[in-house]
């Protein structure tokens, strides 16, 4: 499935920044950055649980904000981007 990632996490003290820089470190090791604070994760349900666990393990839940959104394969989903980036095709070949 499609997980999409979306997080705001207050930087105005040392321990906001800190906070920002290991979930965005949790979000890079399993997916690709699309914006900021935005990444898409191509995983399974228990790889999605899991990524959860590590972002509540976290962020403080009095100041951040986190959002995380299902999105099943098949018929209906899809994803229209438009702009300079362009995101890794996961189901497509790998060409080097």
């Amino acid at each position: 499935m499609l997980v999409l990632v979306c997080y705001d996490v207050n930087t105005e003290t040392s321990a906001g920044r800190r906070r920002l820089r290991r979930v965005a470190k949790v979000c890079e090791s399993t997916g690709q950055r699309v914006q900021k604070s935005v990444f898409e994760c191509q995983i399974d349900l228990m790889r999605f649980e899991e990524l959860e666990r590590q972002l509540l393990a976290e962020i403080n839940l009095l100041e951040d904000n986190l959002r995380l959104y299902r999105l099943p394969d098949g018929r209906g989903s899809e994803v229209r981007q438009h702009g300079k980036f362009r995101a890794v095709d996961f189901d497509g070949p790998l060409v080097l």
